[in-house]
């Protein structure tokens, strides 16, 4: 049986959380920040370290999150979109690592499985396919992301604040999808916490 492929992964953390009205990842959702909760779910999925891109308010999430063995990448200017943060933690996962892809999370998405994680990493690697995303059965974003190394080129097309959604949806011929239950929402306004505390998990 072939090894897993070699995966970093990288967590998005840096926007300014403008819809929200700001510190959107040290919201509290059943008394942890919404960063921590994307945290506890990767360690238990078996990621205790992570790169997270940090911009806005850095130093504050710094204090009040449990980093684990998590590394932190700064993004300088993270006015610039989600974009320049996937930028950022590309250059930080793949420098000097021999890391054959890279996964992508959002950092205000608590409610990240970590089954997902676990079947997304695992994927094989595959040259003619080399982005790797979730289908959710309740529909929604297809968040977390892999992308192989091989596929550099392809994150030159991304740009401003939507991230790696518009890759998806302009090269289906290259993703291959894992079934996954549920959703997996993001948090973009205080009542979206409220609505996730509803739900449950």
């Amino acid at each position: 049986m072939a090894s897993p492929p070699r995966v970093r992964v990288v967590v998005l953390a840096a926007g300014l959380g403008r819809r929200f009205g700001g510190d959107k990842q040290l919201a509290s959702l059943e008394g942890r920040p919404l960063l921590q909760h994307v945290l506890d779910a990767l360690d238990t999925a078996g990621v205790a370290n992570p790169i997270v891109v940090l911009g806005h308010g850095a130093a504050a999430i710094r204090r009040a999150i449990d980093w684990r063995a998590a590394d932190v990448a700064l993004n300088p200017d993270p006015a610039r979109g989600l974009a320049s943060s996937v930028a950022v933690g590309w250059e930080a996962a793949l420098d000097g690592s021999e890391s054959e892809a890279v996964l992508f999370v959002l950092g205000d998405q608590p409610r990240l499985q970590p089954a997902v994680v676990r079947a997304v990493l695992e994927a094989p690697l595959d040259v003619d396919r080399p982005i790797v995303a979730p289908r959710y059965a309740g529909g929604g974003g297809r968040n977390p992301v892999r992308i192989e190394r091989s596929a550099a080129r392809l994150l030159r097309e991304i740009e401003g604040d939507r991230g790696l959604g518009p890759l998806i949806e302009a090269h289906p011929e290259l993703i291959r999808s894992i079934a996954a239950a549920g959703t997996n929402p993001d948090i973009d306004r205080p009542e979206d916490i409220a609505s996730i505390e509803v739900t449950g998990p």
